[in-house]
């Protein structure tokens, strides 16, 4: 039996994940023991305290889904976001025996935006913002471990938690129009297909001692703007709440948000032969999921 960790196993990845292994997906009960801790069981900040915990409790997979995902206000907690997104990373690494195979979350925002076509795992990040630059810090130190996968994601979603899906849906019952900036592109992921391709390599790597090390862009299939995707939120939610398109200008915010961020997938497709499901289809499960 291999035994595994998720931490931030509060957020909307690591509610997924947990929600998979209570449902055995893939039979990963039968092969795997998953331990889910959070910053109230195992505080990733402090370094002795990591250490302690992974020096008693040896992990065969450690999948990172703790993370600071306020973008805005990372301007003004700089520290705080580099302490939990970069030092968080560096103290579980610090502590990780060399076998283990680490298993860490990043995000678009690494790169600036400024592209006009998906970007590769191969290609220069150029992160804007203060959350871009910590996530870019924390793929540093998690690259310095022989056996880590990084795998990148974007507009990130779920049953779970806050998000975007949310409250557009929050905001449609309550409001009669929105105004939703449609000049930013890119994809958004639900949090429970990630999840399941997360389990999906784990399981290769138990079953077939298939793992290959490396960075890896996720995010479901298509593409679209945010006008596009709260317009089709609001169309399946039945409220007559009007989505009214906005340019980025009209809607200013502590951090300027990429203008293209659409990652290519073809890496960790035809490396663990993963099928990605589209946007739109996707967002189906997304409301059958709330109504569970």
């Amino acid at each position: 039996m291999k035994k595994a960790l998720v931490t931030g196993a509060n957020g909307q990845l690591g509610s997924e994940l947990k929600a998979l292994f209570d449902h055995n997906y893939l039979n990963i009960c039968e092969t795997t023991n998953i331990i889910f801790t959070d910053i109230d069981t195992l505080n990733l900040s402090e370094p002795s305290e990591v250490e302690s915990y992974l020096q008693n409790n040896k992990f065969d997979y450690i999948i990172n889904c703790a993370a600071y995902t306020n973008v805005d206000k990372a301007e003004s907690e700089k520290n705080l976001a580099f302490k939990i997104n970069s030092e968080a990373v560096k103290n579980i690494l610090l502590s990780l025996d060399r076998s283990t195979k680490f298993i860490h979350i990043s995000t678009d925002y690494v790169f600036d935006g400024n592209n006009n076509f998906p970007y590769t795992e191969d290609m220069s990040p150029n992160p804007t913002s203060v959350y871009g630059e910590s996530k870019m810090e924390g793929e540093t130190h998690a690259q310095e471990h022989k056996n880590s996968i990084i795998i990148r994601t974007s507009w990130l979603y779920s049953s779970f938690g806050n998000n975007f899906a949310k409250s557009m849906l929050k905001y449609s019952q309550e409001r009669e129009e929105l105004k939703v900036v449609f000049d930013q592109i890119g994809t958004p992921t639900l949090a429970k297909n990630l999840a399941e391709a997360i389990l999906q390599i784990i399981s290769q790597s138990i079953n077939k001692e298939y793992f290959v090390p490396g960075i890896y862009h996720y995010s479901n299939e298509g593409v679209c703007s945010w006008y596009d995707f709260a317009k089709a939120i609001v169309d399946k939610s039945n409220t007559k709440c009007k989505v009214n398109p906005i340019e980025s200008k009209d809607y200013p915010t502590p951090v300027k948000r990429p203008f293209y961020s659409v990652l290519n997938k073809h890496k960790i497709k035809s490396t663990y032969n993963i099928e990605i499901p589209h946007w739109t289809d996707s967002l189906n499960i997304f409301f059958n999921d709330l109504q569970k």
